[in-house]
């Protein structure tokens, strides 16, 4: 077997995980994405272990290791996406910017700029009415 084939489908691969992080605003796409770089580099592993001849198979068995820190990684971050949707009502990465804000770690985050950070153009015309809050109740005022 030649080490071109798997390595050039391992290129591929990563490349695709690679713009799958790069350019995907949706984070369950984004988690794929690291899955299919994981999984080229598994693939590289066993390739260099065959191609090596390797007795005690280091490459098979590290990608046993990465395998299971793989499903590790998958099930811990579909929990915290699973949580950041149940709390902010999406999984696209472009709208949870306001997770991102400067606030000291000990400082707690004022209301108000809070509100103006969070405020929808659509909703601030008219405060009485704003049915497009997160958690997706209408409250009438």
């Amino acid at each position: 077997m030649h080490l071109v084939y798997p390595a050039v489908l391992a290129v591929l691969l990563f490349c695709v995980g690679l713009y799958g992080v790069l350019a995907r605003r949706n984070s369950v796409l984004v988690l794929m994405s690291v899955e299919l770089m994981l999984n080229a580099v598994n693939l590289n592993l066993v390739a260099f272990d065959v191609w090596l001849r390797d007795t005690l198979h280091a490459g098979q068995a590290l990608t046993l290791f990465t395998i299971t820190i793989a499903a590790a990684e998958i099930g811990l971050g579909l929990a915290i996406v699973l949580m950041v949707f149940r709390t902010h009502g999406t999984a696209d990465l472009d709208r949870l910017r306001l997770l991102a804000e400067d606030t000291d770690p000990g400082e707690e985050p004022d209301p108000d700029s809070m509100a103006a950070a969070t405020a929808n153009p659509a909703t601030t015309a008219n405060p009485a009415t704003t049915a497009d809050l997160p958690h997706g109740k209408a409250t009438v005022g």
